[in-house]
């Protein structure tokens, strides 16, 4: 004779089973719809202090039907300017994460400086400095002769809130911002002068 709360319990247990199938079955594509964490979103939450992962110079285009909402940013400069991406509209903008210590940032700087130069007030470049204080920023700029303004984001909240819009994954990283302040194109590693210009280039030009 079979014992009713031995098949009672048999009951359960397949109910509970059955349950966890059809769980596992709902959280599965969920989470397969979760990228990857930003590798240099997360260091900054983890505070480390390396803030160095290399890029390639690999160029990404986002055409205007794929961009994001502008870009939200506002911060003090070194040189104790405001930062306001409210002021950005109609203008190409220019962001460039970087610090002093890293390579490519140097390899790279004068072909900022230049490229600042050549498009005046068509762009609006802005440096973000991912490690250093005030000091060590302002003696690479004096070096390099980088006249636009950088902000200190050693804390990692620009970085963070840039996760919103595009990863940024390497330092240096520039992002080209289309003239209602939109991620219309990001480098990865040294931003090499020709590509850059052309770049900003079609910001400046294209019809939204």
């Amino acid at each position: 004779m079979t014992d009713p709360t031995s098949s009672q319990a048999a009951r359960l247990g397949r109910r509970t089973l059955l349950r966890a199938v059809v769980l596992g079955a709902a959280i599965i594509p969920l989470a397969a719809c979760v990228g990857e964490e930003d590798p240099l979103a997360k260091q900054a939450r983890e505070g480390n202090n390396k803030n160095y992962i290399a890029g390639d110079g690999s160029v990404e285009e986002y055409a205007p039907e794929s961009r994001t909402a502008p870009v939200e940013i506002k911060a003090v400069a070194y040189d104790g300017s405001a930062i306001d991406s409210a002021d950005w509209a109609g203008q190409a903008t220019i962001l460039n994460f970087w610090y002093a210590a890293c390579a490519p940032c140097r390899i790279e700087a004068p072909h900022m400086v230049e490229l600042n130069k050549e498009f005046g007030d068509k762009a609006q470049f802005i440096g973000i400095n991912v490690r250093d204080e005030k000091d060590a920023a302002e003696a690479f700029e004096r070096n390099f002769g980088i006249k636009y303004p950088s902000v200190q984001d050693t804390e990692g909240s620009i970085q963070l809130a840039m996760t919103k819009y595009v990863p940024l994954k390497a330092v240096p990283t520039t992002l080209v911002l289309d003239k209602q302040g939109r991620v219309s194109a990001r480098v990865l590693g040294a931003a090499d002068k020709t590509t850059l210009k052309a770049l900003i280039n079609t910001a400046l030009t294209e019809s939204l």
